[in-house]
């Protein structure tokens, strides 16, 4: 079955929910291949929209990151949720909710 793109406005929600759960720091690779794993493989992250959020949410203070080497011995940049990244995470299910109810009213009102 083909894979689906990320849904636009949740690929910060789906970044953030995947750190959350996670116990360690994860790269980016790690983050993208736990979205797709997670949604039995509906949902594919490309690298031109992980990175630049990523980059972006290292900003807005959301996550951490700190340079490693991976099993393969490659250098890759290690993320963390923080204290606000948890807080938005929030939001943005609390938001994504709320706009999946609407879409869910209007296609069950025919």
């Amino acid at each position: 079955m083909p894979r689906d793109e990320i849904p636009p406005g949740t690929l910060y929600m789906l970044i953030l929910r995947v750190l959350a759960r996670s116990s360690d720091e994860l790269h980016g690779f790690e983050i993208a291949k736990s979205i797709e794993t997670l949604s039995e493989d509906v949902l594919r992250v490309e690298e031109g929209s992980l990175y630049p959020a990523l980059q972006r949410m290292l900003i807005k203070g959301w996550v951490k990151a700190e340079w490693g080497m991976t099993a393969e011995n490659r250098r890759a940049r290690y993320y963390r949720l923080t204290a606000a990244g948890r807080r938005q995470l929030q939001e943005e299910i609390s938001r994504f909710e709320r706009v999946m109810g609407a879409v869910t009213r209007v296609i069950q009102t025919a």
